[in-house]
């Protein structure tokens, strides 16, 4: 927690009293005025977008869209950076601030002519001797399973490597529509080696100057013209068993966990970091109640690649996220937390899925080793100390079914919407009686509150100037204080506007 956190920290444990009593008919009739008040100010379209999803009432739950997916893949060095700020059009920060977030972010939200996509940069490929196969096979296996459309980027002053040869293979496997990006062809003299990538084998090479701009709305167009309007690998699927992903660093438990509830041995392992494969969606019976496990094939060693490992991991984590609605992340109560075990609590908190904690190997622990556990988890994971925990042994098998309640939980909290006037209603109450700090001679207010989605529960603030991160923190607090959120991450998005200028 911040220091700027501490002056929000007054607590009115008479806000869930006074809310409860509330009555909906005229909490939706503040809200209503509260909304028509909005009409002075100046609004965009995504703002009325936004706005409408407010009007669909408490039963009227709904998804964002799903957007498509772009994947930028190739070694390092060949201006993969240049290009994603080129196509975003602007420099984008390698850290983002968001709460929950530690790590570097590989994938950003970008608009091109009214098309918004997710843009996913992999990073460059390690040209490692030894690693080489392991690297290149991770970056374009997760970058493939991640994406839509895939953007092979290569540098034409330097042609075709035995690495970029490597990559062509695994991209002539898929079925997914892939572009071969001939970057750093400044100008027309250099076109002839851009020609030279047509012996790849990936069709026609798109010369582009991601520095100077060149080619790259061409190479928009075209990708345009085959990216779909809502992502093929990112949408949301709605029925069937709910998806779970086991996911943890190595040698926690998990291949035991997956074992143990699939009653069969499932492992595989492979001494190569990032190239392990475990089975993928495996059907569980937990608890009377059945469950779809995704495989997270995890880094088993760091071998051969000992700078990229960590970077696999994570995306091979994403690529398991990506398939799940909530994720069990397994910790080893026998070994100290570290900072591999809160980078990927974070990775789930990215990602918006449910979370919940299982600790592991529990029948190993002694009390001096429970004593400095639980000194940990409060300071290392006082972050999700909003997290269902389960103590499990997954050698044993030993209370494997109190992970059942805990992920019931996480997944309710995860698909709650809270209704229009009762979220303007605790605004309003919260406001009036912890009104955000005076900063620069202005107090921003908040005139209008929305859940756009649910899974996870995100919420739109309309406010008249900048939030601090402190005081966005604060309203996520006190709304798990009043409506619990167990085990769901909570999303709060400031749109700032302006009043309308009167003629």
């Amino acid at each position: 927690m911040s220091d700027h956190d501490d002056e929000f920290e007054a607590h009115d444990d008479d806000l869930a009293e006074r809310l409860a009593d509330v009555d909906d008919d005229l909490a939706e009739q503040r809200a209503a005025a509260l909304r028509s008040g909005l009409d002075d100010y100046e609004l965009d379209e995504e703002d009325l977008d936004l706005l409408e999803l407010s009007e669909e009432g408490e039963e009227g739950i709904q998804y964002l869209p799903a957007l498509p997916v772009i994947a930028i893949v190739g070694r390092p060095n060949v201006g993969k950076s240049a290009l994603v700020n080129r196509i975003l059009g602007r420099r984008e920060a390698v850290v983002e601030d968001t709460p929950g977030v530690t790590r570097d972010r590989v994938s950003y939200k970008g608009e091109w002519l009214d098309r918004r996509f997710t843009l996913v940069d992999t990073g460059g490929w390690e040209p490692d001797a030894k690693g080489i196969d392991a690297s290149v096979a991770a970056q374009a296996e997760v970058a493939i399973d991640l994406s839509d459309v895939v953007l092979f980027v290569v540098d034409a002053t330097v042609g075709a490597t035995s690495t970029d040869e490597h990559v062509v293979r695994l991209l002539r496997k898929t079925k997914k529509p892939v572009f071969l990006v001939a970057n750093k062809v400044d100008d027309a003299r250099q076109e002839p080696e851009a020609a030279a990538l047509w012996n790849l084998g990936l069709g026609e090479p798109h010369p582009v100057s991601a520095l100077h701009g060149r080619g790259v709305a061409d190479l928009l167009e075209s990708v345009f013209k085959v990216l779909p309007e809502v992502s093929a690998v990112a949408k949301q699927e709605i029925g069937g068993p709910r998806r779970v992903a086991i996911v943890g660093r190595p040698n926690v438990g998990k291949s035991s966990l997956l074992n143990k509830t699939a009653r069969e041995e499932r492992v595989v392992v492979n001494e190569l970091a990032g190239t392990t494969r475990d089975p993928v969606d495996e059907q569980i019976e937990l608890a009377g109640k059945v469950w779809r496990f995704v495989d997270t094939a995890g880094i088993r060693r760091r071998v051969h690649l000992q700078q990229g490992a960590d970077f696999y991991a994570s995306l091979r984590t994403q690529a398991a996220l990506e398939k799940a609605e909530v994720a069990i992340v397994v910790l080893d109560v026998s070994q100290p937390i570290s900072e591999q075990d809160v980078r990927i609590i974070d990775l789930v908190l990215e990602s918006g899925r449910a979370l919940v904690l299982a600790y592991n190997k529990w029948d190993l622990l002694d009390d001096d080793r429970r004593r400095y556990l639980e000194r940990e988890i409060e300071q290392d994971l006082h972050h999700v100390a909003w997290a269902p925990r389960a103590n499990i042994s997954a050698r044993t098998g030993r209370h494997l079914e109190k992970l059942v309640p805990a992920l019931e939980t996480a997944l309710e909290s995860w698909d709650t919407r809270i209704p229009t006037g009762k979220f303007n209603a605790f605004l309003t109450e919260l406001t009036q009686e912890h009104p955000h700090p005076v900063r620069g001679g202005k107090q921003p207010r908040i005139l209008f509150g929305t859940q756009v989605s649910t899974r996870p529960p995100t919420f739109v603030l309309f406010t008249t100037g900048f939030l601090d991160p402190g005081y966005r923190r604060f309203i996520q607090r006190r709304l798990r204080e009043i409506y619990g959120f167990e085990g769901s991450p909570i999303v709060v998005n400031m749109r700032v506007r302006e009043k309308r200028q009167r003629r």
